[in-house]
């Protein structure tokens, strides 16, 4: 552009200001919710992309196939001991395993123990994981049993600024030790699902307490395997059947293939496709928000665009004073696309200030780490520019160009593309209201699903329960649980204490067993197995439906001894696993056997008792004792009165009789919260979106006003001279300018029905789609449009006849 082109296009902003500040603003903001969900998009797809051979590292799976198991699918990490067996039959197989990882050890230092991401890996795990060193050895010192090598922040952690290479470190896992600090590595990147800052050697032999580390259809820990090429990967999946057949059998069954699968996944896959999530609930999730800042964008730029051209039609008599002066039409085309170009450049470096001023509040409403990037957005946002300037800038420079001077030059109006051009920019104000509609439904949906699976009834009462995981501490159990629980009965305030095998957030164990159901042929139902300890079921309040509860007056309620199951054990089921038995009602399973070989009686019927994510299925499940300790225990507290005082008195306990591990207490709500935070920062940013969707939406549509209105205003006082009201002219013009919004419900009403009807697939518990989702949004963006235009109309009605006569 040269000078003149610039003094032109600096005056057309001036002499408008409000005009250029409605487009350039809202089409800055389009671009800035774009690259902010653009970010959040390329965040959580490239995660494990940042390893160097990451296309060629798969995780492996197990996944479960069995009857109206509600846990078929896959589900985390593999037999401990099955890496040994696949080295066995194929030679040159390149894999590690991760045992622990987040939470996974307790580092010792005097009368000081602080949980770490501690993880036990193989001497082949630098084969799989290039992990950058920032000074020592890597690979070898996997090889040395009593090595370890820490990540740079927990050297700083834990060695300050002395050298730790060949320090001395004390980590407890299965036993307390004392390691030899072998080399430093960086610090993992955030976008990874790989979760330690230390690394030592696994066991060559299956620790004490690992009574599974060669029994299939178990997850202790992960494996990973690297191949050379996708289709390497590919022929050892396809032989993965006949591995199974070889080894698994004594376990599984005569024919394991049938109920258990080993599917490999490519590692940067394994982000958006989380085990025990089968609906891609997470995946959908990630595109719906990069659809959003793409539309977004898409209603900036119709906005920016519809605005545009309504305004360049005001310039035709400055465009045929040009062609009088001896301005031919491509100069007149160069100077049109020269000027919109250069107003969406500043838009564009407007909308990247403002992405980056928002960012700290978009992290903090999403709990990320989002920074800009600017090396690859720079350039992706010049051809955004060019995009929008050739589109904004094309159709008023072909136009107003081909105009002839002396007709524009003789008429009492300017130019307007006539009755082509108003229905051209009422189709684009559907376009952009239908889906800034369809984007408040979604966001209203949303925020009414988060909050439903929030305030759903579990099965049991979350205020005044505390949770204790750290009882699943192996340098604990079982030698002091029973004496610290013992201990936390006593305190003032503790109402009731309960052990179980898991609780609330998932921790400990649930495993899966399948039993016959009475009358009917195998295979049997697969369902989920709880163990509940003393105490378990009073402490979180559950509901009996009939029958009676576990206790120690009865000898076959207990299930501690394994060796006894064959006699028959009683047990307590869910109201869901009564259903899926066969039996009508609760009261109709007691006192029935079920199990075949190994006989359960069932005692005891229950509610559902939900400790798992809002997405998971409700789950069939029945219940076993144990007077003794269980082999996970997690420990309940039910109390009373002040929570700090009782987390104080729990606390000073646990210094006391097991100083050297650290105690994790929360509240059931904080162990649940987990499973409700993506949803939360979705529905946030999906919220921003749909927010700033409806303000440029408005945005436009005010500009259009303006635009049709200064343009109506002689036929305004030609209808007032001959006798309309002021009330006549307000209604005429908001009945002109509501109706595209009112239309464009026709375009919103179907995207959002099936665009959240798919997202709620993904929860087993969720809201019904009620209308007064739809028609609450349709209303509140109609309300948002009136009070955008009333003003104008108002005005416009308020005008004299003989000003308005005389205005152009």
């Amino acid at each position: 552009m040269n000078r003149f082109a610039l003094l032109s296009l600096y005056r057309s902003l001036t002499r408008h200001k409000l005009h250029a500040a409605l487009n350039i603003g809202g089409l800055a903001i389009g671009i800035a919710v774009f690259l902010v969900l653009s970010l959040y998009v390329r965040f959580e797809t490239s995660f494990e992309t940042w390893l160097p051979r990451h296309r060629g590292i798969y995780v492996v799976q197990s996944a479960l196939h069995l009857p109206g198991n509600a846990f078929n699918g896959a589900y985390p990490g593999t037999m401990s001991g099955m890496l040994e067996q696949m080295r066995q039959d194929f030679p040159g197989l390149v894999g590690t395993r991760i045992r622990g990882g987040k939470g996974g050890g307790t580092v010792l230092r005097g009368d000081d123990a602080t949980k770490e991401d501690v993880a036990q890996v193989d001497a082949t795990f630098f084969d799989v994981f290039d992990l950058p060193m920032v000074r020592g050895e890597g690979a070898r010192a996997l090889t040395d049993p009593v090595a370890a090598l820490v990540s740079r922040s927990a050297a700083r952690k834990f060695f300050g600024t002395t050298d730790p290479v060949g320090q001395t470190i004390r980590i407890a896992v299965d036993a307390p030790a004392n390691y030899r600090v072998a080399g430093v590595f960086e610090d993992l990147p955030a976008n990874t699902d790989l979760h330690f800052s230390i690394l030592l050697p696994i066991p060559r032999t299956p620790p004490p307490a690992e009574w599974a580390w060669y029994k299939w259809g178990t997850a202790s820990l992960w494996t990973y395997l690297r191949f050379e090429t996708p289709g390497a990967a590919q022929r050892f999946q396809q032989a993965l059947p006949a591995f199974i057949k070889r080894h698994a059998g004594q376990d599984l069954g005569p024919a394991p293939t049938d109920i258990f699968s080993l599917p490999l996944i490519p590692i940067a896959a394994a982000h958006l496709r989380p085990v025990g999530e089968e609906s891609g609930a997470r995946k959908l999730t990630v595109a719906t928000l990069g659809i959003v800042g793409v539309l977004t964008l898409l209603i900036a730029i119709v906005n920016y665009v519809n605005l545009a051209t309504a305004r360049a039609s005001l310039r035709a008599r400055e465009v045929a004073m040009r062609k009088v002066l001896g301005a031919n039409r491509a100069a007149l085309i160069r100077q049109f696309l020269g000027e919109a170009i250069a107003t969406a450049a500043l838009a564009a470096l407007l909308g990247l200030i403002l992405a980056e001023l928002g960012l700290p509040f978009v992290n903090a409403a999403a709990g990320l780490a989002l920074t800009i990037p600017y090396a690859p957005v720079v350039p992706s946002l010049a051809v955004v520019v060019l995009i929008v300037g050739l589109l904004a800038g094309f159709y008023p420079a072909l136009l107003l160009s081909r105009y002839p001077a002396a007709a524009v030059l003789a008429s009492a109006r300017a130019p307007g593309g006539g009755r082509a051009g108003t229905h051209l920019r009422e189709a684009l104000v559907v376009f952009q209201f239908g889906l800034a509609i369809a984007f408040v439904t979604g966001t209203m949906i949303l925020a009414a699903q988060t909050a439903h699976v929030r305030k759903a009834d579990l099965g049991f009462r979350r205020d005044g329960l505390l949770t204790v995981p750290s009882l699943l501490d192996k340098a604990i159990w079982p030698a002091r649980a029973t004496a610290i629980l013992a201990a936390m009965r006593a305190l003032p305030g503790v109402e009731s204490v309960g052990v179980g095998g898991t609780g609330p957030g998932g921790d400990g164990t649930a495993n899966i067993d399948v039993i016959d159901m009475p009358g009917r042929p195998p295979p049997g139902l697969s369902v989920a197995t709880i163990i509940a300890g003393k105490g378990f079921f009073r402490t979180y309040g559950v509901t009996l439906l009939a029958g009676r509860l576990f206790d120690d007056v009865h000898g076959a309620d207990d299930s501690s001894d394994w060796k006894a199951w064959p006699k028959g054990r009683n047990i307590v089921i869910n109201r869901k696993a009564a259903a899926a038995l066969g039996f009508r009602s609760p009261t109709e399973a007691i006192g029935k056997t079920v199990g075949g070989g190994m006989p359960r009686t069932i005692i005891g019927v229950i509610d559902q008792l939900r400790f798992y994510a809002p997405r998971a299925p409700d789950q069939a499940t029945y219940y076993v004792y144990y007077r003794d300790m269980p082999p996970t225990p997690v420990a309940a507290i039910r109390y009373a009165g002040d929570r700090k005082a009782v987390i104080d008195a729990v606390r000073a306990t646990w210094r006391r009789l097991a100083p050297e591990v650290p105690l994790s207490v929360e509240t059931a709500d904080q162990r649940l919260a987990p499973f409700y935070e993506a949803d939360d920062h979705a529905a946030r940013l999906f919220g921003i979106g749909a927010g700033l969707a409806v303000l440029i939406a408005c945005v436009g549509l005010w500009g259009l006003a303006s635009f049709n209105t200064t343009r109506r205003i002689r036929e305004i006082g030609i209808r007032k001279t001959l006798g309309a009201s002021s009330a006549d002219i307000v209604r005429l013009l908001i009945g002109q300018f509501l109706r595209p919004v009112l239309i464009a419900n026709l375009v919103a009403w179907p995207l959002a029905f099936v665009a959240m009807r798919t997202w709620l697939a993904g929860f087993d518990d969720r809201i019904a789609l009620s209308p007064i989702y739809f028609v609450g949004a349709s209303l509140l963006a109609l309300a948002i449009a009136l009070i955008t235009i009333v003003g104008q109309s108002v005005r416009a009605s308020r005008a004299a006849p003989a000003w308005a006569l005389r205005h152009d």
